[in-house]
């Protein structure tokens, strides 16, 4: 192998290790964040409050208020208005609303380039599908098992990048924070939900997640039982997504390489199959009993 060779892999190498800054990183705003966090942290613990409980009086899981804390997720207006309520901080956190509102406005996201057009195209979906056979979803992870994902990857990552892939993950998912929120369906294979990534606790945290999510009005959440004679799909997850005001395309990952699908037949064979992996999985209700079923097991 010539030195051209080395570096043209390693420029490779250099492209598929990096991750996107948190948008607070990659916008200059940094100590704003990380100010609210502190704020929020420090008026939740006067109140006597777990970072649960705060999330329930709030909407939120505790995953997101321990990323708001951290400074790793952006404190979005609505929430800093009933927070400054519940938390009796007498208007401290809504003065910060305007500066929140002009960070929102810069924030840009930044990608390698081998995921930067799906990324574009997921933050703006109208519209989300999305069939899981090895491994949550990242859009649908909680931060403790992000971590343990990245965390038990192989080659191993430094601790430095696994932060860094930690809070992308999580600042991506709020698409489900926009209004009007994306339609969206997700179909997981039970042995997905069976697999206790991270351990007892994290694998508990990440099915009371799932029935969260499942729960909102927006969401259509299935299981695709182990036990199936019948299946369309023994290959690859893959995600549908149609962008505001543009045509569904499909996206796919095999090893660590993506394929972004945007011919209309390859699309629509993608789409057809995705009906039949809904038809053939637990409808709704029935899946959402099994993940609490789950939980009574443990």
């Amino acid at each position: 192998m010539t030195n051209d060779d080395v570096g043209a892999v390693t420029q490779v190498t250099d492209e598929r290790e990096r991750r996107p800054e948190t948008p607070a990183e990659a916008d200059g705003t940094t100590e704003l964040f990380s100010a609210l966090g502190k704020m929020l942290r420090l008026l939740r613990e006067r109140k006597g409050w777990t970072q649960k409980e705060f999330g329930q009086k709030v909407g939120y899981g505790p995953d997101q208020i321990g990323a708001m804390e951290r400074g790793v997720r952006v404190t979005r207006p609505e929430f800093l208005e009933k927070a400054d309520e519940l938390l009796d901080a007498g208007g401290l956190l809504k003065e910060a609303i305007p500066d929140v509102e002009r960070a929102m406005k810069k924030a840009r996201t930044r990608h390698p380039e081998w995921y930067r057009s799906y990324a574009g195209l997921e933050a703006e979906a109208v519209s989300l599908y999305d069939y899981s056979t090895m491994g949550v979803l990242g859009l649908l992870q909680t931060e403790d098992y992000a971590r343990a994902v990245f965390t038990q990857r192989h080659p191993p990552l430094d601790v430095e990048t696994i932060e860094k892939r930690v809070a992308d993950r999580l600042s991506r998912q709020q698409l489900f924070e926009k209004w009007p929120p994306p339609e969206c369906s997700f179909v997981i294979e039970q042995a997905v939900l069976e697999r206790p990534i991270g351990g007892p606790e994290v694998h508990a945290g990440q099915l009371r997640h799932l029935l969260r999510v499942g729960r909102n009005r927006n969401v259509q959440l299935q299981v695709m039982p182990t036990g199936r004679h019948e299946h369309p799909c023994l290959d690859n997850p893959f995600t549908l997504l149609t962008p505001k005001g543009r045509e569904q395309v499909a996206y796919m990952e095999s090893q660590g390489y993506p394929r972004l699908i945007t011919d209309r037949e390859e699309v629509r064979v993608l789409a057809a199959r995705y009906g039949i992996i809904r038809a053939q999985a637990l409808n709704p209700h029935e899946s959402l009993d099994l993940i609490e079923k789950m939980l009574d097991e443990r």
